[in-house]
């Protein structure tokens, strides 16, 4: 076993924050706050819409 792999094993994973995958944002954005739920029912309601259209085209 390398010297490289041995070093590795060792030391303890960098948590996902260290690392740079994962970010929180302190300060407020500007802009429109909208929660997931009206997502969600703004997308189930455009293919609603989208099949009826299909539907009666």
């Amino acid at each position: 076993m390398s010297s490289r792999r041995r070093r590795r094993q060792q030391t303890a994973p960098m948590p996902a924050t260290g690392a740079g995958l994962l970010r929180f944002f302190e300060e407020d954005t500007p802009g429109i706050r909208v929660s997931p739920e009206i997502v969600v029912i703004l997308a189930v309601a455009l293919i609603v819409i989208c099949i009826i259209a299909q539907w009666a085209a």
